[in-house]
């Protein structure tokens, strides 16, 4: 094995999903956001698409007021729980940026939608994984408003395009252990 072998594989296997509320509130310089978003830029892409965007809020704050706000315009008075809008609405307050991660579809029609997806989301693990050797934390949320129309909407999305997720960065005292529930060999067949 190599050095670069050994670096890769610690990093890949100490990657971790940290909520936003186990964040500690401090501030990654925004350089850092953007070395983390020059790594995304190198996803593979079939046809030379890169149909990965983003968009980055310094402030996750103002990300989650607006994000707070779209559920209560777009849910039926009779649908709404004030605890999923104050949750929506605090969940980025320990977090340092957020950064809403999109599949902006190509314009080569031969290329599928899932293979734009997955060259989007290549995108989004290049982060991952660039911030974890950073000792970034990090969070893929897809919940609330994130994959729903109205987002796409308040993004000016068009229909082919599609949010992937909201990724919430920051600093963390604490980093969970790793695990996995199958067995390599269950999930591998050899012939």
């Amino acid at each position: 094995m190599t050095d670069s072998f050994s670096t890769v594989s610690a990093i890949i296997k100490n990657r971790r999903t940290i909520k936003p509320f186990m964040m500690n509130g401090g501030k990654i310089p925004n350089e850092q956001i953007n070395s983390l978003l020059e790594l995304a830029d190198w996803a593979p892409t079939h046809g030379l698409t890169e149909p990965w965007r983003f968009l980055v809020y310094a402030d996750p704050t103002v990300f989650c007021l607006q994000h707070a706000e779209l559920y209560k315009s777009n849910t039926r008075p009779d649908d709404f729980n004030e605890s999923v809008y104050n949750n929506l609405k605090q969940q980025g307050d320990k977090a340092s940026h957020v950064i809403i991660a999109m599949m902006k579809r190509g314009n080569l029609a031969k290329i599928p939608a899932f293979e734009e997806l997955a060259a989007a989301s290549c995108a989004v693990e290049n982060l991952l994984l660039g911030a974890t050797a950073l000792n970034i934390a990090s969070y893929w949320g897809t919940g609330g408003m994130a994959l729903k129309d109205p987002m796409k909407d308040f993004l000016g999305l068009g229909d082919n395009d599609q949010v992937i997720g909201v990724l919430y960065l920051g600093y963390a005292d604490e980093h969970p252990e790793g695990r996995r529930n199958t067995p390599l060999s269950e999930k591998i067949r050899w012939t």
